[in-house]
């Protein structure tokens, strides 16, 4: 278990501590083990993105929270290079996954240009 420990302080060091990760962890009998390391849930992207701790309870009544196509966009190059099941995937198809989550969540998508800046990449240290 500290082996583990260190190995997991290790890797995510360059991660900010507020940014919630989710782990895999391997346990084998010989007590070796593997983890990998993923990004956070995409909603948790878009709640940083659209500032906001909660979306509406009633999608597809209410939309009161707005996402760029930008911040989208650079939502989908996160998870495509952080998360391991991802790596595969087109951009352009996580780009639709994400907006399609986003209608479910009662968020509409604007097509707005942002400064760079203003762009949320929350996994980076800076």
């Amino acid at each position: 278990m500290m082996q583990f420990c260190k190995d997991f302080n290790a890797k995510t060091q360059n991660i900010r501590p507020d940014v919630p990760l989710r782990v895999c962890v391997m346990a084998y009998p010989d007590r070796t083990f593997t983890f990998f390391v993923k990004p956070p849930e995409t909603t948790w992207f878009l709640r940083k993105a659209c500032g906001v701790n909660k979306f509406t309870n009633l999608a597809g009544y209410v939309v009161y929270d707005r996402v760029s196509m930008q911040q989208i966009y650079e939502i989908a190059k996160v998870k495509k290079e952080l998360d391991p099941h991802l790596m595969h995937v087109s951009l352009p198809a996580i780009t639709r996954q994400i907006i399609c989550q986003l209608q479910s969540l009662g968020v509409q998508s604007t097509i707005e240009y942002q400064k760079p800046e203003e762009i949320i990449r929350p996994v980076v240290k800076v």
